[in-house]
Formats: C-alpha cells, structure tokens, sequence
C-alpha cells in the first residue's frame, strides 16, 4: 500500500507547535517531529500519549528493592550465617542501605534499557533524517495524508501558511515508512546497465572488430 508522505521544515519551534496543532486538527496523521532541542508542549500537539516509563522505573526499582533485601537475608541468614557480636542473622535495619542502592541501581538502568529498546537505538542503526539541518537550525514535521481523499495540495499549503521554507512530498510503501534512511541514496528504477561485449573480452566481438 502506498503513502504520501509530506514533511516540511521550519525555521522556528512555534511556528512548528502551531503547524503541528493546525495539521492535527484537519485530521491528518502526524508521523514524527525532528527538532535540534526538546520543544515544550509538542507532544500534546502531536496527541502523544503519556509516557509509560515511569510504570518502567517502580518495577524495577521494586525488584531492586525486593531483590536486594532477599539477597542479604540468604546471604547472611541462610547460606553462611555468622555470629557477629551476638547480633542477629537477619538484621533488616543492616539490610536497608544496601536495599535502597540496589532500588536506584535497577530503575536507572531499567528506565535506559527500556528508552533505548522502545526508540530503536540500537548499534550500528543508520540515522533516519528528513533533513540535515534538523540537527542544527530546522524543525523538521513529518506527516503522513494517505487516504484523506482531500486536493493534492491543500496539505502543503497548510503547511506553508504556519511558515514551513521548504516542503516536501514523497509516495513510497507503507511498510517503508519506518525504515527508510533519507540519508541514504535513492533506489534506481532504471536497470543496471549491461557490459559491453568488448570491456568483458568476448573474442566473438573483437573477431568482428578486427575484419571491420
């Protein structure tokens, strides 16, 4: 199934809020948002929802904290019990340093893992840009009008009046849509060109260019 796919790029972060908030409410499908710095308020123009990291960071955290504390108790209490001053195996107050460490340890690192897995950022993956300045001095908005059924170009249009400089449109695969690497060069279309006879040695041709 095919797509078409507009972006455009702005100058300045309002004018991308209200671009973005504008396309939203005709009722196109906003695909993603490029910016050189986090925007405040663009994900609830966009109509993200809440970040459900924090769900993330309490159950690790509290495996941490269960984790943590059931170690020390087996280790202290039940695999190798010392008698330490006459104090007891299991001294929970002993236990809640150790506890609370391993709580921030698991969530911090449970909240990374999680971030990283969730937003593709793997080793060795191509970067996916519109544009290259998007890096630098662009908001770049990525909008998705397959299936609208509306003028060809009443989305650019819209787009330009909240200040877009550029505006692009492509028609590619649905399935393409998130894997593409505008970065990258563009497939070719045209066949590859054959050989000609006489750069791969064919002794037929150089016979005949020999009797010529």
């Amino acid at each position: 199934m095919s797509a078409r796919i507009h972006w455009a790029a702005f100058e300045r972060d309002d004018e991308l809020l209200r671009a973005t908030q504008a396309v939203r409410d005709k009722g196109y499908r906003i695909i993603d948002a490029f910016t050189p710095f986090a925007v405040h308020g663009l994900d609830r123009a966009m109509g993200l929802r809440a970040s459900r990291l924090t769900w993330v960071c309490f159950f690790c955290g509290l495996f941490g904290l269960v984790f943590m504390t059931w170690f020390q108790y087996w280790s202290s209490a039940v695999d190798w019990p010392i008698n330490v001053g006459g104090k007891p195996w299991n001294s929970w107050p002993a236990f809640v340093p150790v506890a609370f460490e391993g709580t921030i340890l698991f969530a911090g690192l449970g909240v990374v893992a999680a971030m990283l897995i969730r937003c593709g950022l793997i080793p060795g993956r191509a970067p996916r840009l519109p544009a290259e300045r998007v890096t630098d001095d662009r908001f770049v908005l990525v909008v998705a009008s397959a299936g609208a059924g509306r003028p060809p170009d009443e989305l650019a249009n819209l787009l330009r009046e909240f200040g877009a400089v550029e505006v692009h449109e492509e028609l590619e695969h649905r399935a393409q849509l998130e894997s593409r690497d505008p970065s990258g060069p563009e497939p070719s279309s045209a066949p590859a060109e054959a050989s000609r006879p006489e750069e791969a040695g064919d002794p037929v041709a150089q016979g005949e260019e020999g009797r010529s």
